[in-house]
């Protein structure tokens, strides 16, 4: 999406570099507006780098583009963050005396504004009024959150923070095609330990599985999450199961697949586990040159949920493959969904360098006959759109 972020001159314009980034890491193309007022509170350099985009300022720059209007009509969505209270009252008014008013007027975006100021100006029958103004005509207005303010104040007025912004701004424009499912994703790797301190495990970070989950309750859906290792922090609005080996994961899935419209298995899941834990480290003056293990295979956690699932059910599963030829790629995939008997097989290449641990994936979704139903490549928060457009 193209998506213009406004910056006011509020001290809070600090945060907006967050805000900024976080659509730039999901994928998404970020113009930054800001006013004259907010380059005094954070440098256009900075906003720069982090938007990789020039940053607009005067209504004069770019006149035979007529960009004044240009960049308006071209978003997808308007996030002002901060808006102070001057900025509210302008936007409420309709003026359009700076860039940025002339930005919004111009558009027919979602607009969505983040307020920041001092308690007493958020309470003021003025503030009030303008507010109501802007959510009578469709703007969406996140926070602002309560707690410290500039020097010793303290209470409602603080801006929310850059990943609330963000996932209210995207919640906005998204539509809740998925409203009404469970769904029950699986993310991360398992880990099948050899004594207390070592494990046979795999590089899958868990990133994939988590912008999945992430996606599908930014559609409307009720999502469980069972993570096993992340590598990373699943963020507040999921109900997170965690597990760590795969025979805990098989457990979990059991039970929460009961109730799950949709299971996404996108997990990686060890194939073999050890045969027996020691309880104590294992010593290599014990052992010797070499050590030997003996490994037991796992369950088959895709192939049970397939023949236990309730009518009407849908179950994904996911390949990963380190095969570089694309036919031959294909046909471990064909393979694979026939054997397991999934509604539909997300095949992904990996390996040192691609897939796990990464913030981009490239995926090739077939469906129980083997057919390609759909493929995409991009950030994994791209990507994990497109898997759940099989459900909407």
């Amino acid at each position: 999406m193209n998506i213009v972020v406004g910056i006011t001159g509020g001290i809070a314009a600090y945060k907006a570099v967050g805000v900024v980034r976080a659509f730039v890491l999901a994928g998404h193309t970020v113009q930054v507006v800001a006013t004259e007022a907010a380059l005094r509170f954070v440098g256009r350099p900075t906003l720069e780098a982090i938007s990789r985009n020039p940053v607009h300022t005067s209504l004069f720059d770019g006149v035979a583009e007529v960009r004044h209007v240009m960049i308006g009509q071209r978003a997808d969505l308007i996030v002002v963050a901060p808006a102070t209270a001057n900025s509210l009252a302008k936007l409420a008014a309709g003026l359009a005396d700076d860039l940025l008013g002339n930005t919004i007027l111009a558009s027919t975006a979602p607009v969505v504004v983040a307020p920041a100021m001092h308690t007493e100006m958020w309470q003021n029958p003025a503030t009030r009024a303008n507010l109501d103004t802007l959510r009578a005509r469709g703007i969406t207005v996140v926070g602002p959150a309560s707690g410290q303010l500039t020097g010793a104040d303290s209470g409602p007025g603080r801006m929310s923070e850059p990943d609330d912004i963000v996932a209210a701004a995207l919640r906005a424009i998204t539509p809740q095609d998925l409203a009404g499912r469970r769904i029950l994703v699986t993310a991360g790797g398992t880990r099948e330990p050899l004594d207390p301190v070592r494990y046979i495990g795999n590089r899958s970070s868990g990133r994939q599985g988590v912008a999945i989950a992430e996606a599908a309750v930014a559609r409307g859906a009720t999502v469980t999450l069972i993570a096993a290792n992340l590598d990373i922090l699943a963020p507040d609005t999921l109900e997170v199961v965690s597990v760590g080996t795969a025979l805990e994961l098989q457990a979990a899935v059991t039970a929460a697949a009961e109730t799950a419209d949709t299971v996404i298995m996108a997990a990686a899941v060890a194939d073999y586990r050890p045969e027996a834990i020691v309880d104590a480290k294992i010593k290599k003056e014990q052992q010797g040159d070499t050590l030997s293990l003996t490994l037991v295979q796992n369950p088959d956690i895709l192939r049970g949920v397939v023949e236990n699932r309730r009518d009407g059910q849908v179950v994904i599963g996911f390949a990963a493959e380190t095969e570089p030829d694309r036919d031959a790629l294909l046909a471990l995939g064909r393979a694979k969904v026939a054997r397991k008997g999934s509604d539909y097989l997300v095949v992904n290449r990996v390996g040192w360098t691609e897939g796990f641990g990464t913030e981009t994936n490239a995926i090739i979704i077939l469906d129980s006959t083997g057919v390609i139903v759909s493929e995409a490549e991009g950030s994994k928060a791209s990507v994990a759109d497109r898997i759940l457009d099989l459900l909407a």
